[in-house]
């Protein structure tokens, strides 16, 4: 497979925020019908209030869903990751179909407009049809609900991110500036959601079907002017085929990253889905639990937002690969704190190191992508290598760890997945490909860029 290096300044958008200094005057470029400042401006104002509205209502339906599994649809650890687990099969289904069609959309918005169709359903279908299925008819609970929540949330996140990160490269600008937006809005959402929750479950489901709707607003407001870079985009997604796709699978990069994604990533994620009612268990009462948590997240995701915007400068320096080592080394330490300490305080501050791993890890893992894969395949390889890959490492991982949930405990199960995330980032350290390795003198052009592709030259932060 043709590998697709960055030039300095590509890739997740290492060039900085548009401002009407960095945009510089109009000139031959915007005469030839490349967007224009105030144009780059506002797209990225409404992509990040769309990422912010995204997560409002993901955080909503979301944040607080194994509590919700044990405390109110009152299913044990065990039957809550059996849960979990049919969730990540339906993302299995889900993801490579969305990855291919975002990539032969380029800046096209059909998709999306699908999921926030999707979106403004999650109060009826949660309160109705979702949570009586799982009290009354178990297994058809678990087809519906993780078919839904794969095409409207766990998947649709990885589109939404994607596309972002396409228009930021199109529009010059740095992902990680705009997906601080989608932190805070989780955060803002999460705040309230444990209150929520202990007035009424079913609270939290409405406000998450409200906020869809403004979401859904700002998606319409989003627009990509035409021109001869916007037609070098479309005409480029639209050769994108599902023979490319399948070439990913003979290029050892794609299975370095899979393994990692697989055995690091997919542990953690395992661990994380659960970990909020290990959480609440911990105080002498339920409600007093869920409302701590509540607080804790909504704390710990609010430094994440300010490390989304930190995040590029650390990547940069210290490139893709290193960076995910890193984000592999704080999950391994996360997880095994979390075997050894009981006390709430020091459990909350286990927490927070969650604030630290997600921004080094998604802005690395966009990186990663751009400098080792051709950038029209970026859906694909994201939402394959990265999303689906963790999904497929949580349906295998998730009914191992809910065994030991039941039978040995939250803690000593912590202490187990600990290790093996511990050594599978040490293996990393050989089968991660090395930023500079192997790549091309010459590769196509980006036409999101405008340009060719040159060997990377240490990007500017």
């Amino acid at each position: 497979m043709t590998t697709q290096s960055q030039q300095s300044g590509r890739g997740s958008g290492t060039s900085p925020d548009p401002s009407p200094a960095d945009a510089g005057p109009a000139g031959p470029g915007d005469a030839a019908g490349a967007p224009g400042r105030s144009r780059r401006r506002l797209n990225f104002t409404l992509a990040g209030a769309a990422l912010f509205m995204f997560f409002v209502t993901w955080s909503l339906s979301w944040s607080l869903f194994a509590i919700w599994l044990t405390q109110e649809i009152g299913l044990s650890a065990g039957r809550s990751s059996l849960v979990i687990s049919a969730n990540a099969i339906g993302c299995l289904l889900v993801m490579p179909v969305y990855g291919f069609l975002q990539d032969r959309l380029g800046l096209r918005k059909n998709l999306l407009y699908w999921i926030a169709a999707l979106m403004l359903l999650v109060g009826p279908l949660y309160i109705y049809v979702y949570g009586p299925l799982l009290k009354s008819h178990f297994v058809l609970g678990l087809v519906i609900g993780s078919a839904y929540l794969a095409m409207a949330f766990a998947v649709a996140v990885g589109t939404l991110e994607s596309y972002i990160e396409r228009l930021g490269r199109f529009h010059g600008f740095e992902f990680g500036r705009a997906r601080m937006f989608g932190s805070l809005g989780w955060a803002a959402a999460t705040f309230f959601a444990g209150r929520l929750f202990n007035i009424d479950p079913d609270l939290n489901f409405w406000a998450a079907s409200l906020s869809a709707a403004v979401f859904l607003g700002l998606l319409l407001a989003l627009r990509v002017t035409g021109g001869r870079r916007a037609a070098a985009v479309d005409h480029a997604a639209s050769s994108v085929s599902v023979a490319d796709v399948k070439s990913l699978f003979r290029y050892p990069a794609f299975w370095g990253l899979l393994l990692f994604v697989v055995a690091v990533t997919a542990t953690y994620n395992t661990y994380d889905a659960m970990f909020p009612s290990y959480f609440a268990s911990l105080f002498s009462t339920t409600a007093e639990g869920n409302r701590m948590f509540s607080d804790l997240n909504s704390a710990q995701v609010f430094l994440e937002a300010g490390g989304m915007a930190l995040a590029p400068f650390l990547v940069n320096r210290l490139g893709p690969k290193r960076s995910l080592l890193v984000a592999g080394c704080i999950m391994a330490t996360r997880i095994l704190l979390s075997g050894v300490v009981t006390d709430p305080v020091a459990i909350s501050a286990v927490k927070l190191l969650h604030a630290v791993e997600l921004p080094i890890m998604l802005i690395a893992i966009f990186k990663y992508i751009n400098r080792h894969f051709e950038s029209r395949l970026s859906s694909s390889i994201y939402l394959v290598g990265f999303q689906l890959a963790t999904q497929v490492g949580a349906a295998v991982i998730s009914p191992l760890a809910g065994m030991g949930y039941d039978s040995i405990g939250y803690q000593k199960t912590y202490l187990v997945l600990g290790c093996l995330v511990a050594v599978f980032t040490l293996l990393s350290v050989r089968t991660l490909r090395a930023d500079a390795k192997g790549l091309p003198e010459a590769v196509p052009a980006d036409p999101l860029t405008d340009a060719p592709a040159e060997r990377p030259a240490p990007a500017k932060v």
